[in-house]
């Protein structure tokens, strides 16, 4: 019995600790909230929105606003926590990762959960 169960125990361990690594047709790396990616060099989880001022769908703004997000970013020498703006690509080593798409848009009918928000994750540069 103790012998189909440690295999099991070592694949779901395993598991757990997963990067995702898949690419999106422009190159990014779409994650939610939570979920570490692999982007081409470093590995970056989301871990919470710090704004969304993003124009809603439904209306006409001045300014198309942003997103700002606070993310883990693992390189060779460890990981750090760092602030990545719609707006504004983040310096990583010699090359930057930038905040190629959020989805879902806003919209004037209400706020969006946490869980909804995807990610789209992009690294140029080095490594």
């Amino acid at each position: 019995m103790f012998k189909h169960s440690i295999p099991l125990a070592l694949t779901a361990a395993l598991l757990a600790g997963c990067v995702t690594t898949r690419a999106n047709e422009d190159g990014s790396v779409t994650a939610r909230l939570g979920q570490t990616v692999n982007v081409g060099g470093p590995r970056v989880t989301p871990l919470q929105v710090l704004e969304d001022s993003r124009c809603p769908m439904e209306a006409r703004c001045v300014w198309a606003g942003r997103l700002r997000l606070s993310v883990r970013v693992t390189t060779g020498p460890g990981s750090s926590v760092r602030e990545i703006a719609s707006d504004k690509p983040l310096q990583i080593a010699d090359g930057q990762l930038e905040l190629a798409g959020v989805m879902p848009p806003r919209s004037v009918r209400g706020p969006i959960k946490p869980g909804d928000y995807r990610f789209n994750l992009k690294f140029s540069g080095g490594f």
